[in-house]
């Protein structure tokens, strides 16, 4: 009878422990109910938690077959908490960095580049992970590349998501909605804070991931 890999199915059948996916659910659930009351603008708040919103329910749907590393859930954790933030204020009002604008002087709230810098730093080690436990890839330079490679393309995307909807809901209140406040390379900085994120997690990180990755698939993890 023919037989599957474990890195392929994430060791579908093993025992899985629920811990992990427990606290990020819980973590997700306090986010929304605190981002959900009085934001500034609720759909805003819908279009901002969305899609960190269904990425959770895929995690939380395959987790009985593909068990990914404590490493990613507790990233993907920080990282919506990042966007309830976003979506209850608007990324451009975000009290704390308007705090920060007006006592060192900057030009703008730069809440937003945390946003897009985290966009790139948590899909990295998840696209590293996948491929390293479904793919021949092993821990090196390509794998690497293709981690930022992607990384970078989900950013780009992402900008044409934003576009799409000033242009089909928002086409008198672009500039407003996405936040640019006056600048014009808005989007283009938003992609190169992704580019930095990615960057920065595979180079800070991958040593921890690959002991986070041998918790669950040991053999993903060997080089």
């Amino acid at each position: 009878m023919a037989t599957v890999s474990e890195e392929a199915l994430g060791a579908r059948g093993a025992t899985r422990n629920y811990k992990p996916l427990i606290l990020l659910l819980t973590v997700v659930s306090a986010a929304i109910i605190w981002s959900g009351f009085h934001p500034v603008d609720f759909w805003t708040w819908v279009f901002e938690l969305a899609i960190g919103f269904a990425g959770v329910l895929v995690l939380a749907a395959t987790y009985r077959w593909f068990q990914f590393s404590n490493l990613v859930y507790t990233l993907v954790a920080i990282h919506f908490v990042i966007l309830a933030a976003g979506g209850k204020y608007t990324y451009a009002e975000m009290p704390l960095f308007n705090w920060l604008r007006d006592t060192f002087h900057l030009s703008r709230n730069y809440y937003d580049r945390v946003g897009h810098f985290a966009q790139g730093f948590v899909p990295a080690m998840i696209c590293r992970e996948l491929l390293l436990r479904t793919s021949p890839l092993r821990p090196g330079k390509w794998l690497s590349f293709l981690c930022v490679a992607v990384c970078l393309a989900l950013s780009a995307f992402y900008e044409f998501i934003e576009w799409w909807m000033v242009i089909f809901f928002y086409p008198k209140e672009g500039a407003a909605w996405l936040g640019m406040q006056g600048d014009v390379f808005d989007a283009q900085g938003d992609m190169f804070m992704a580019f930095c994120g990615a960057i920065a997690a595979i180079a800070i990180l991958s040593r921890l991931h690959d002991r986070s990755i041998a918790k669950v698939a040991p053999r993903a993890a060997q080089v």
